[in-house]
């Protein structure tokens, strides 16, 4: 029974609850979820869930099957829960829309005992070897993976591939049973080629496939220094797919001539995250803590679904712990990747509320959280939350919440540069450099000198040159999401 969802849960009510109550609770998710009503991907998503629920529920036979095996599980315990704090409490009435956050925070619970948290991984190297890796930049790439496999246990499964115009298996997918083989393998790995990222993604995800299961964490690190062209769609679809099957994806960038949107793309489909590597000594800390990390999670394969009423709209989802990246919200659930055992999983979500012109309380959304607790062997864990905000002719004034407020402060800066970057490629110059002048002003006054200073450096050049150098742009654009991952470590300190 440990796999099988609580269909009370899904449809929340009571496991004690009436025929009548569940038949109640089924009409009013019906008139906020179906699809007739409701085209929102997580409004689909749950309301097919809901349904298959009622089939069993709301049949007495049926219910009574379910009701003989729920009763003698094993009691399940609270591996985590939701918390939801909205931006303001109290709406205004208006006949305009209106913008409304959400904090979405995801709590492990912290007692669990941490020595539990071990789950074997199936992780995959994809390691660019065009000729621009030439050098240091390989050399550390190699030094890394060498690092890589001594902290690997004989239950963790890795395979490293290489790529530039062609792909090549390296280390075939395997639990680690020689070690020293392994290393002899990755230092034969040399420079040469172009640089094609789908052949280096087809590749591993294919090693990644030969132990693919819910019993390990299935991910992909990317590495790599260029830009592709001509294959980003066939990237980005194998992303979704990837997500499907429960495979995250990471990727770091050397230097300043990748494609930092594009790789964004990649990893945010999946619930992994990019990382901008300044010198070639970085990557050995980044794919050491990367991973550290992941056979170290409480649960895995986290993701969140966002079933808004049909009159609220879900703009955009920011990822602010434990790694800050942007979520794309236009597939249903939204993939986080992994939930710690001591922080939190916070996501900022944006909302656009319709034009609000009655008073009284109004539902807003069905937030679903879902991970599998693989030392359980128990997948699908969910907890659902319902939320609902309260309108007003005259509300009373209110300051955000402050941690909503701080966020969306480091979280302002950080869209500042991405304005720029996007008025540059619309040809509008004066509009770019003003930004970037703007954005200064506001780094220097949050006490950002170094920052500030780039961003002035940046509006120079953009008003001589109509033009971002590549380093100034990743060093704007990284450097601000540190920012948010400031703001997350204090908050993670404040809970402790």
């Amino acid at each position: 029974m440990s796999n099988e969802q609580d269909l009370y849960t899904i449809i929340g009510v009571s496991p004690n609850a009436l025929d009548e109550d569940i038949r109640r609770a089924f009409r009013q998710a019906s008139m906020r979820l179906h699809p007739d009503v409701n085209k929102n991907p997580g409004a689909i998503n749950q309301y097919r869930d809901i349904s298959a629920a009622y089939q069993i529920l709301g049949d007495a036979q049926a219910r009574q099957k379910y009701d003989q095996r729920y009763h003698t599980r094993p009691e399940t315990p609270e591996y985590f829960s939701l918390r939801v704090t909205p931006s303001k409490r109290v709406l205004t009435k208006m006949d305009e829309p209106q913008v409304l956050y959400l904090l979405v925070e995801i709590i492990p619970d912290r007692t669990i005992e941490r020595s539990k948290l071990v789950s074997p991984v199936n992780v995959c190297l994809v390691v660019d070897r065009s000729t621009s890796m030439n050098g240091v930049r390989l050399e550390r790439t190699k030094y890394a993976a060498h690092q890589i496999i001594d902290q690997l246990g004989e239950h963790d499964v890795v395979s490293v591939v290489a790529f530039s115009d062609r792909a090549e298996v390296l280390i075939k997918a395997a639990p680690l049973a020689d070690k020293n083989a392994a290393k002899v393998m990755v230092t034969t790995l040399t420079a040469n080629g172009g640089t094609e990222i789908y052949q280096g993604l087809q590749t591993g995800y294919d090693e990644i496939k030969r132990y693919l299961g819910r019993n390990y964490v299935n991910h992909m690190v990317l590495i790599t220094d260029g830009r592709t062209y001509g294959d980003e769609q066939e990237c980005l679809n194998l992303a979704e797919q990837a997500a499907q099957d429960g495979i995250g994806i990471s990727a770091m960038g050397f230097g300043e001539e990748w494609n930092d949107s594009f790789l964004d793309r990649i990893a945010s489909r999946t619930g992994g995250y990019t990382e901008y590597i300044r010198s070639p000594s970085a990557v050995v800390r980044f794919l050491n803590e990367r991973i550290r990390s992941l056979g170290d999670a409480l649960a895995e394969r986290l993701t969140l679904s966002l079933a808004p009423d049909p009159d609220i709209v879900v703009e955009s989802a920011f990822r602010l712990i434990p790694t800050p990246q942007p979520v794309t919200v236009d597939a249903d659930p939204l993939q986080l990747g992994q939930l710690q055992p001591k922080m939190n999983t916070s996501v900022l979500v944006q909302l656009q509320m319709p034009a609000l012109r009655h008073q009284g309380f109004r539902s807003l959304m069905r937030i679903v959280a879902s991970g599998d607790i693989m030392w359980e062997n128990h997948t699908l864990h969910q907890v659902v939350t319902d939320t609902s905000i309260e309108v007003r002719d005259n509300p009373p004034d209110e300051d955000p919440p402050l941690a909503i407020l701080d966020a969306l402060g480091k979280l302002t800066l950080y869209r500042m540069q991405q304005k720029a970057v996007e008025s540059i490629q619309k040809g509008d110059v004066r509009e770019a450099t003003r930004k970037l002048e703007n954005l200064a002003t506001r780094l220097l006054a949050a006490g950002q000198e170094d920052l500030a200073n780039a961003a002035m450096a940046e509006a120079r050049r953009v008003s001589q040159t109509h033009a971002l150098s590549d380093e100034g742009q990743k060093n704007l654009k990284y450097g601000t999401k540190m920012l948010l991952l400031a703001t997350s470590q204090d908050r993670r300190d404040n809970e402790r």
